[in-house]
């Protein structure tokens, strides 16, 4: 079931921890945009929103309540909704209405003692010196509306006399900041893209940078024109937001535009679940380099040792799989006409090409060559000890079923999936010959979600006929978290204005066909980190 709107923001101001960017000097933790110290957290039930965001959000959910006041009837679950945004907005605003008093009397306390006791952010009149060396982001006992101004406005970012530790940790709590208050986003694109940082972002904070370019309101502006043939109706501070993002971008090269962040097909697929089933259960990484670099290892081997005796040496052995990401391409023609209508220039391009992707990746992850393009798990585990061959020539049997199942090791088996064609899931479906649900379901039933216990998924790219005197890899069954997709973060998209079509192939000077398109390019690998972990069956 899909999240309710408002679900992460809700987390956000029930005071959920957050995972610290940094520690004081007296080792309380410091946390992102909520700023919340350890200490309260599990007390806090009021919004921990600052003042900009509380009113940014009242903006929002006004905005949302008007639209759904316009229909003529409410379904019952957006009768549900409406109550949601009304609860939430009486909460919003009397939290806004505190942080103005609070604020209010921070000012008489001040000019009551006679000393600066609160801080204040930089630049502010009155600023001591002591105060002008507190960071109003990465101090969370600071005035809550001074904490988070402008996310996105790195000017204010000191980098004099501080280790570069310490400016990434400001970069990262900046970034998440700006996620939680980035255009043209849904609840559940700001917590994947919350997720992508934490998880993933390097020790140079290129994904905090990168997040921070590429999703702020200017940017995103000047991305639609962009993507729409109207360059020229750039102001200057959407040409700097622009030029900030190819300076600073994950791609090779200067040309084209990155999709914004929070229109990444990265992004959106995390947050709205793959198409491609086998994305849905591979361990995804983000790569910020042409390559991803992982770390494996194998059981620790315990030992029984005597009293007082020398342990035995039972270290792992360390390995380090790596994963190249290649470029994949797409192009969406339109015509002029359409482009003339398009509401949504921006929105709509990103739609288009994530749903490219997925097609074109569903393939490749099952089949892939390895050269130029993702390994598949079928190539991956080709010529490996991984293989179970079948008991008959060219038949499959129900005890192939049994056999696959069986030879994978118990540590693997528990986290264990299917994967084949729907024409494999229906030869088994037919070995229960009495019509009964001994082995899987009867056959008047639709398609089980597990087989032998197991959840089952679809790959059409595997095979799904017998062809004798060939080899026929039907099916895997295995731990797919040791299979590893890798995502460069940054798709970039180029605008090409005019298409042309020769009238004669090979011959004279192309015409106008009245269209216009986007280029797009993007990078990304696949593989196996751990034959053994799967288990492949060959029916020969």
């Amino acid at each position: 079931m899909a999240d309710k709107p408002g679900r992460f923001r809700r987390l956000i101001m029930a005071g959920v921890p957050l995972t610290p960017i940094g520690y004081r000097k007296d080792g309380r933790p410091i946390y992102p945009v909520v700023g919340a110290d350890h200490r309260d957290a599990s007390n806090r039930t009021a919004p921990t929103l600052t003042h900009s965001q509380s009113v940014n959000r009242l903006k929002e959910i006004t905005t949302e309540l008007e639209r759904l006041g316009e229909l003529d009837e409410l379904t019952p679950e957006d009768e549900t909704y409406f109550g949601e945004l009304r609860d939430e907005f009486t909460s919003v605003d009397k939290h806004r209405k505190k942080l103005e008093r609070d604020a209010d009397l921070a000012a008489v306390r001040s000019a009551a003692s006679g000393v600066g006791s609160y801080r204040v952010a930089r630049g502010t009149p009155g600023n001591t010196a002591d105060q002008g060396q507190r960071d109003a982001i990465l101090e969370p006992d600071s005035i809550e509306d001074q904490r988070f101004r402008d996310p996105w406005d790195l000017s204010e970012v000191r980098t004099f006399g501080r280790s570069r530790e310490s400016v990434n940790a400001e970069l990262r709590s900046r970034a998440l900041a700006a996620i939680e208050k980035m255009p043209s986003a849904s609840d559940k694109v700001r917590e994947a893209a919350t997720n992508i940082v934490e998880r993933f972002d390097d020790k140079n904070a290129t994904l905090a940078r990168l997040a921070l370019a590429a999703s702020s309101p200017a940017y995103i502006r000047a991305f639609s024109k962009a993507a729409t043939n109207r360059l020229h109706e750039l102001d200057t501070v959407e040409q700097q937001a622009l030029q900030a993002v190819r300076a600073m971008s994950l791609t090779d090269s200067a040309g084209g535009f990155l999709v914004p962040f929070q229109l990444d097909p990265t992004v959106i697929v995390t947050a709205n679940g793959s198409l491609n089933e086998i994305r849905r259960i591979a361990r995804q990484v983000v790569a910020t380099g042409d390559v991803w670099n992982g770390v494996s290892a194998g059981a620790v081997s315990w030992s029984w040792d005597a009293e007082a005796s020398q342990v035995s040496d039972d270290a792992p052995t360390f390995a380090q799989p790596t994963i190249p990401v290649y470029t994949a391409r797409g192009f969406v023609p339109v015509s002029i006409e359409a482009l003339q209508d398009m509401s949504n220039g921006a929105g709509e391009v990103a739609r288009l090409l994530a749903e490219g992707r997925e097609i074109l990746e569903a393939s490749a992850f099952a089949i892939g060559s390895g050269s130029g393009q993702p390994t598949g798990i079928v190539t991956a585990l080709t010529g490996t000890s991984s293989i179970i061959t079948s008991a008959g020539s060219d038949t499959l049997a129900v005890g192939d079923l049994y056999a696959l199942q069986g030879a994978l090791p118990a540590r693997y088996r528990s986290r264990a999936s299917w994967l084949a064609t729907n024409a494999f899931y229906n030869r088994a479906r037919q070995f229960d010959t009495a019509g009964g649900s001994s082995l899987w379901a009867q056959l008047g039933d639709d398609r089980p979600a597990q087989l032998l216990g197991k959840p089952i998924y679809e790959s059409e790219d595997m095979d799904a006929s017998i062809t004798a005197a060939a080899e026929n890899y039907m099916s895997v069954f295995g731990d797919f978290s040791n299979y590893v997709i890798a995502d460069r973060i940054g798709m970039t998209v180029e605008f090409i204005p005019h298409l042309f079509q020769q009238t004669t192939a090979g011959s004279g000077f192309g015409r106008p066909t009245g269209q216009r398109g986007w280029f797009a390019y993007y990078r990304t690998g696949a593989d196996s980190v751990n034959d053994g972990a799967f288990r492949m069956l060959n029916v020969t």
